[in-house]
Order: structure tokens, then C-alpha cells, then sequence
């Protein structure tokens, strides 16, 4: 008995504590809500997130170099090395095994999961998203995975914003304009990139930029920006002097490199959709596992600047070391060789994209920033080198290599993000090339006009376009999206048979308030509709009472919808067809409901109420 009282008595102490806990919450929120009016505390906690989302953008860098330089610091620079053929895989597999026992739901992808949130799901990212994608990505890329860490860092700040926003119960809208804070201000802190991330949240996230949101993304972009030159000095992410002036002569080839890098990121794009694609049919994730790690450790093994980010290689080119790109490789001695440096170049370039999709694929945890930088600079010096060995160039004033790495970079980046503005300002402000400004803004909008010529999606939102759940800058598209059928479903029709009386039928009238009535078979397929309106002439007539049967005089649906249909394609099958009312029937034909114009209208306008931050 007094086993039982002490139990009672600390579980009744226990649940005081808790309580005073929860009532401490919300004397605090009711205090902030006297005295603090709303935006001035979006930006203040638009400052939080910037700070933490820079921290957590210089803890993943950090721990990236700390496991690469630890595993690859003896390395040979003039012989292959038999390691590339281990720790890849390694990588992958640690990432897979926490991501499947630890966090235990797919975090691969983050920019397309933020996407995800923002269309589906009000903003609202798990808590154990503000650090699994930042452990998972680490060990992947520190051991080698041809992946980046921006999507990571993007996923970790937008994750961060999201529960610091859920915790003070906010709306959704400000819960997205939190979500933004956080992903802009890992751009800008993995990059120190303030603009760029500002940019990012805009073009490629699609947040529409108004006056109450710019103040908050700009607090946020440059406290990430600010934390990452506090701890890591300031200093650009990648060195570049432009040695080479660039002439305006060189226009034309700067047109020609766009177009060059357009077609680079369709490449990109198709491929990596396809390959991904493959690795998903493959159930076993075992099996994916394999496939993935042996694909990726002989990619590596073959063209060491595959190893992770590929930035040495990056730093190694646009300062004008091509030869510098054969370290540790098992072509050192080819290095001076004209056609095997385009060979190599081309390889890499083409190359990235199956080890990327494969590092992915296999289980591993990254996104595709940091290859689409790679690609790119690749891309740039296998242009630049070509037309110099060609002959077509005066060999007194050859294309600059580093210039057209430079350009290049923003080129495949602006096709394969579909984002020309962050493009450009990203390649300036983490390479310091401002002097370039105008071939960079050529090369970014051809390219980007080429790819969008074939695709009207960039890598990030091309999965949730297929699915239609993507949000985009066109408000009337985007909160179609966000509304879902089963929330506009109208289901009290009374239902008829065909081969009931009109007799039966205006007994069924009397009962109901609708003018519409669906006619479905005993298994409760939908055969047909009956309005009120088209047998009005009959109904009063008793004559007909026995003679006439519900399947003479019920109509044929100008259209059906299936359930899950997204809501752009029903208003289109509205505008099609002029209806007002469409049945609505499950995958088997079976009816389900009716969907009305004048239900999502009102629908509509609900959500558009909530759905621009103002």
C-alpha cells in the first residue's frame, strides 16, 4: 500500500510538472502576443533561424572535411589508389542503415521534400528533419558520395524554421515564410551567399516575394551568411582572380556556350530522373545498396575528382589548373596530353550524373547542387580547351579557361535549377567574379531558355510537377493544388436505380433538397444522372407513374472525375464540358460523390485567404 501511494503521489508530481510546463508555454505565448506584434516577430525569429541554420551549414562543411581529409590524406596524387574502391560504399551504407533503423522515413532530396512541404503538407517538417539529413549527408559525402550538401543544409534550415514556428503555434502562411527563412539561409550559409540564398527561396522554392516577406528573407540570408564568415574567415567559397579580361569579341562564344550548357542540363536532368527511376524498381533495398555502391567506387576509382562534392576539382579549373584534375587518378602520366585532357574532361562531365543518381539511388543522403557546379565547370573548360585546340582561335588570344569555367558553372546550374537569377549571383558572390557579370548573365539565360524549351521544370520540382503537387508563382495553379478532392466531395444525393418507376422516382424527390439525382447499378457502378429539370414535364403526369422506368429518361454524364484527380485537371473537365456538377467514382466506376464548381469556388477562396504571406 505504500509502494502504491508513493507511485500515485510522483505520478501525480509528474503530471503537476508537466502541467506548470505547459502553462509556463502559454503565459509566454499570450506575452508575445501583447507585445510584439506579429512581423516584428517573424523577424525576429527569421534572425534565429539565419544564426542556427548558419551553424548547423558550418558543422555539416566541417564534418565533411574531417572525414574526407582523415580517410584521403595519404593518398598518392600520382597513382590510383585501391581505397576508392572501399570507402564509397562504406558511406552509403552507413547513411542507409541510419536512415532505414534511425530516422526511419526517406530523407534523400531534401529541396524536393521542402517543395513537398510547402505544396502538401502546411509547412510542417518533422523534428528529427533539423538533423538526420545533416548526419546522413555527412557520412555520405565524407566517404566519397558524388552528392552535395546544399539540399541537406536546405532540408536542416527549413526544418529548423518549421518547428520553431510550430512551437509558437503560428499560421501556415507564416510557417512558410519560416520554411523559406530556413532554406535561404542555408544557401547562404554553405556558400556565404546572401543573395543567392534570397534568390534561391524565389526561383526554385517559388515563394512569392512581397513587402512583408523580403525583410524577413534578407534577416535570414544574411545572419546564415554572417555565422559562416565568423567561423570560417571571409573568405569566398572558391578562389578565383580573373587573370584574363574578357573581351567583347567573345560574345558570340559566350552565346555558344549557353546553348551548349542548355542541352548539358537536359542531359542532366533526363538522366538522373531516369536512372533514379531504375533504382526504385529494384525492391530489395540490399540490392539497391549494391548496385549503387559498386557503380559509384569503380566511377570513383576510374575519375578520382567523382570523390564527394567535386569542389577541389572545381578550385583546380576555374584558376586554371587542368592538369591538376589527374591527381591521385590512374591517367597522372597523361596529363599534359591535349586529347586525353578533353577525354577526361568530357568523361567526368558525363559521368557525374551516373554517380550522383547512383550515390542517391543506393541509399545514400545528398542532393544534386553540388554535381550541377561540377558538371558545369566541366562543361565550361571542355568548351574553352576544345576551341583552342581546334584551330578556329587566334592562338595569341585563346578562350580563358578560367573564365568559361567560371560561366560554364552558371550556365548548367541556371538550366538544370531553372533559376538564371541565383545562378548568377550565386557564381559571383562564392567565386568573387563580379567582373564577369555580363557573360554570366548570357550564358545563364540561354541556357536556361534552351532547357526550358524542352522541360518547364528544373530538377527540384520536376517529381512533384508529375504528380501534380507542385506550387508555383501562378496563384490559381497553386492553391488548385493545395486543395484536395475528398475536402470538396459532396455526398448527400439520394441515389436511384435504373429500373425504378416514376412513381419511385418522384417518391425519392419529395424526400430530398437536390435536383440531382445519380442512377447506378446493384453493384453501385454510376450508369447515368438525372436533373430535375428534364423531367419536369412528366413528373405531375400520373399516367406515366407505372410506364415509364428510371433508364428512360436519365442522362449520360458529360464527364466523370476519379477521386485523387487533381483539382487543375477537374476544373479543366468543368471548362471542358460547361458543367456545374460532375459525378465523382473511385478506380472501379463504383459512384462516389459529386464535385460542384460553386463548392470550390468556395474553397477556394478559403485558401487564397491564407495562403500569401502578407
Amino acid at each position: 500500500m505504500a509502494q502504491d501511494s508513493a507511485t500515485t503521489h510522483s505520478t501525480k508530481t509528474a503530471g503537476n510538472m508537466s502541467s506548470e510546463n505547459a502553462n509556463w508555454w502559454i503565459r509566454l505565448l499570450m506575452w508575445r502576443e501583447r507585445h510584439l506584434p506579429d512581423k516584428t516577430f517573424v523577424v525576429l525569429l527569421a534572425l534565429i533561424v539565419g544564426v542556427a541554420a548558419g551553424l548547423a551549414a558550418v558543422l555539416l562543411k566541417t564534418l565533411i572535411a574531417l572525414i574526407a581529409n582523415f580517410l584521403t590524406s595519404r593518398f598518392n596524387a600520382e597513382q590510383g589508389n585501391l581505397l576508392y574502391l572501399v570507402f564509397p560504399a562504406i558511406g552509403i551504407l552507413l547513411a542507409s542503415l541510419y536512415v532505414y533503423y534511425i530516422a526511419r522515413e526517406p530523407i534523400s532530396h531534401g529541396v524536393t521534400r521542402v517543395l513537398y512541404a510547402l505544396a502538401l503538407k502546411k509547412s510542417r517538417l518533422k523534428i528529427h528533419n533539423m538533423y538526420s539529413s545533416l548526419i546522413a549527408s555527412s557520412v555520405t559525402i565524407g566517404f566519397g558520395g558524388s552528392v552535395g550538401a546544399e539540399g541537406p543544409i536546405v532540408f536542416t534550415g527549413a526544418a529548423i524554421g518549421s518547428n520553431l514556428g510550430q512551437a509558437f503555434r503560428l499560421t501556415p502562411q507564416t510557417l512558410a515564410m519560416l520554411v523559406a527563412c530556413g532554406a535561404a539561409a542555408g544557401i547562404a550559409g554553405i556558400f556565404k551567399a546572401p543573395i543567392a540564398g534570397m534568390l534561391f527561396t524565389i526561383e526554385v522554392l517559388m515563394l512569392d516575394l512581397t513587402a512583408g516577406s523580403a525583410i524577413p528573407l534578407i534577416t535570414a540570408s544574411v545572419a546564415g551568411a554572417t555565422v559562416a564568415y565568423v567561423f570560417t574567415g571571409y573568405n569566398v567559397e572558391f578562389f578565383f582572380s580573373q587573370s584574363e579580361p574578357f573581351y567583347a569579341s567573345r560574345i558570340p562564344f559566350v552565346l555558344l556556350l549557353g546553348v551548349f550548357c542548355g542541352f548539358v542540363s537536359l542531359y542532366f536532368i533526363t538522366l538522373i530522373d531516369r536512372i533514379e527511376g531504375q533504382f526504385k524498381r529494384l525492391r530489395n533495398r540490399w540490392v539497391r545498396f549494391a548496385v549503387g555502391g559498386i557503380t559509384l567506387s569503380l566511377l570513383i576509382f576510374v575519375m578520382p575528382p567523382l570523390y564527394g562534392e567535386g569542389y577541389e576539382g572545381i578550385t583546380r579549373l576555374i584558376n586554371g589548373d587542368v592538369t591538376g584534375i589527374f591527381n591521385n587518378s590512374l591517367f597522372y602520366s597523361y596529363r599534359n596530353n591535349t586529347v586525353a585532357v578533353l577525354l577526361f574532361l568530357f568523361a567526368l562531365g558525363a559521368f557525374k550524373v551516373f554517380a550522383t543518381a547512383a550515390t542517391n539511388g543506393g541509399g545514400g543522403v545528398g542532393g544534386t547542387f553540388a554535381p550541377s557546379l561540377f558538371v558545369g565547370v566541366m562543361s565550361g573548360v571542355f568548351f574553352a580547351y576544345l576551341f583552342n585546340n581546334l584551330g578556329l582561335i587566334d592562338p595569341d588570344m585563346p578562350l580563358s579557361i578560367k573564365n568559361f569555367a567560371l560561366m560554364g558553372m552558371a550556365g548548367v546550374m541556371a538550366g538544370v535549377m531553372h533559376a538564371p537569377l541565383m545562378a548568377i549571383f550565386l557564381t559571383a558572390e562564392m567565386t568573387g567574379g563580379y567582373e564577369l557579370f555580363l557573360p554570366l548573365l548570357i550564358v545563364s539565360a540561354s541556357s536556361y531558355g534552351i532547357c526550358r524549351i524542352f522541360t518547364p521544370y528544373g530538377i527540384y520540382s520536376r517529381r512533384l510537377a508529375k504528380r501534380g503537387e507542385l506550387l508555383t508563382h501562378q496563384k490559381d495553379r497553386s492553391v488548385l493544388t493545395l486543395l484536395k478532392m475528398d475536402s470538396v466531395i459532396e455526398r448527400d444525393f439520394s441515389i436511384v436505380h435504373p429500373d425504378m418507376s416514376l412513381k419511385d422516382m418522384v417518391d425519392v424527390i419529395a424526400q430530398s433538397h437536390r435536383n440531382l439525382f445519380p442512377v447506378t447499378d446493384d453493384k453501385g457502378i454510376l450508369i447515368g444522372v438525372v436533373q430535375l429539370d428534364d423531367i419536369r414535364n412528366i413528373m405531375f403526369r400520373p399516367d406515366l407513374y407505372r410506364r415509364m422506368q428510371v433508364n428512360r429518361f436519365m442522362a449520360i454524364p458529360p464527364a466523370k472525375v476519379i477521386v485523387g484527380t487533381p483539382m487543375e485537371k477537374v476544373m479543366k473537365t468543368f471548362d471542358n464540358t460547361g458543367a456545374w456538377n460532375l459525378p465523382v467514382i473511385d478506380e472501379d466506376g463504383k459512384y462516389v460523390g459529386f464535385v460542384s464548381k460553386s463548392k470550390i469556388f468556395n474553397s477556394y477562396r478559403q485558401v487564397l485567404k491564407h495562403y500569401t504571406y502578407d
